[in-house]
This record gives C-alpha cells, structure tokens and sequence, in this order.
C-alpha cells in the first residue's frame, strides 16, 4: 500500500500568522513508519518526496504515484534510500542490494520500480531529475566524515555526507545524516538560510519519552516544532533550521534545489535571530 500526502508551499508573511497547529499541518510529517505500508509526503518546495517503508513480512513495491505524473516514479526522479532499522533489501532493476542500518542507497533515474523488504525501516527521499546517475550502495564507512561544533557550545558533531559530490554522484539530491557526542544537543547552530534549495530533516535514533525543538521561520520571526522520534520536517529555502533535544538523537538531513554545493549558504548572526 501507498500513501501520498500533498504539502503546498507558502510565502513567510502567510507562515508567521500561522497558529501551532497550522505550522504542523504545513511542515510537520509524522507516521511515514508503518508496517505494510510505502508512506511519502509530496512537498511542492522544489517538489521534494519524503516518506518511509517497513515491509515487515512482505514486500513493498514503489513504482507508480500520480503525484509525479509519470507512469513510474522515477521515470523522471532520483532515489535516495536511507536504512534507520535493522538491515534490509531494496531491489532495483532485477538486483537486490543489502542495505545496513546507517547505510544509504542511490537510485539513478529511469531505474523503474524499486522493491523493499527485509528488516529495515527505510527513509524515502526523491527530487526530480534531468540525468541519469548510477545506482549505488554507500556504507557508512564510504561517506565523508566531517566533524563540527565543541562541548563548549554543546554542538560537538559529525555529519556524514553520503549523496555529495566526492562521494557518490547524483542529479540534484543531496543527502546524509548528523550524529551527536555524548551531551552535545544543538543542531546547525549558528543558524542559516539557503535560499537556492530546500531542506528536510528526520529526526530519529531518539527515545520516546525525548523531544527535540526545531526551530524554523525566517530569522527575525522563528517558530518551533516539537519533533518525535521518526518525524520529519520541511524547512522552506527562506527558513532557518536548527534544533535541540532533550536527549541523543541523529537527524537526516536532505536538500533540493538549484545549487549541490553543501556550503552553499547564507550564515545568520545570533544576535540577528528574534
């Protein structure tokens, strides 16, 4: 079974009149992770698809979704496939890959339907493509390692890039995941925008009874979203997009748009954030 939520995109001014429950309904994704079931949100910020699959006993099979307008959704559309579960197996094109809890799958435009089973609890990500790149499997021992942030300022981190260009080689899709040290709670702070491309994030690897605020809008009108486990969030181009837990958690970081540069970004001084 598939399930597509449609999500339109608004201006900031409309945004900052919006009430809590308003901002959720925009930007908040929650139960994408059900077994059985193929869960995606349709955003129309640079018509990115976020969802998620758990196919339990079976096997669940994303081919056709109307919201792409295409016979088969990656008729025109790339693939990157994140494993937040224990390992799993994701079949494209007559191969089947094991795909590792941490690990990333790229799948290249054209590739047609794309078969899930296995243990895994398996992130969806999609942005629409103009070239065809290779699919591949990316470990995470294969994705650059950047490591960020300090104790001192609670935000010592590594982010782990799997779609970038010196790892692995896509249309427009960037993608990875951010990993905390021990007491270390703050995500992308100092904040900042990009204008040329959107962002989402899922938060997961977080308990139950933890919470993390996300903070978005524009930098002198933020708002916040109080995340669970396995949640996901849209972050306009004109929106910050930082967080903090009140326990460990990872997040998945994902970004469509004009520029794949992941430094690509305009820098938000903290004494300029209301």
């Amino acid at each position: 079974m598939t399930n597509v939520e449609t999500r339109y995109a608004i201006d900031p001014k409309t945004a900052k009149t919006l009430d809590t429950q308003g901002i959720r309904d925009h930007f908040h994704a929650a139960g994408l992770f059900v077994e059985g079931e193929i869960n995606l949100v349709y955003s129309h910020y640079d018509r990115l698809i976020l969802g998620g699959a758990i196919p339990g006993t079976g096997e669940l099979v994303l081919d056709h979704v109307k919201e792409a307008g295409t016979p088969s959704l990656l008729d025109r559309r790339e693939l990157g496939i994140l494993n937040v579960g224990d390992a799993g197996f994701v079949t494209v094109g007559g191969k089947t890959h094991e795909v590792g809890r941490g690990d990333v799958l790229y799948v290249g435009m054209g590739s047609g339907p794309v078969g899930f089973s296995g243990a895994g609890r398996f992130y969806i990500l999609s942005a629409p493509a103009h070239r065809t790149c290779p699919t591949k499997l990316i470990t995470m021992k294969d994705a650059r390692r950047v490591e960020l942030g300090s104790p001192e300022t609670s935000n010592e981190r590594v982010i782990l890039q799997f779609l970038h260009p010196e790892v692995a080689e896509s249309c427009q899709l960037l993608m990875g995941y951010t990993q905390f040290a021990p007491g270390s709670v703050w995500n992308t702070m100092p904040a900042h925008v990009h204008d040329r491309r959107m962002e989402a994030y899922l938060y997961f690897d977080l308990s139950d009874d933890q919470r993390v605020f996300h903070f978005m809008g524009e930098p002198n009108e933020t708002r916040h979203i109080v995340m669970a486990n396995e949640e996901a969030v849209i972050s306009p181009p004109w929106s910050i997009h930082c967080g903090a837990g009140t326990g460990a958690y990872t997040f998945c970081w994902a970004m469509a748009g004009d520029n794949v540069d992941f430094t690509d970004m305009d820098m938000v001084a903290m004494g300029d954030l209301r």
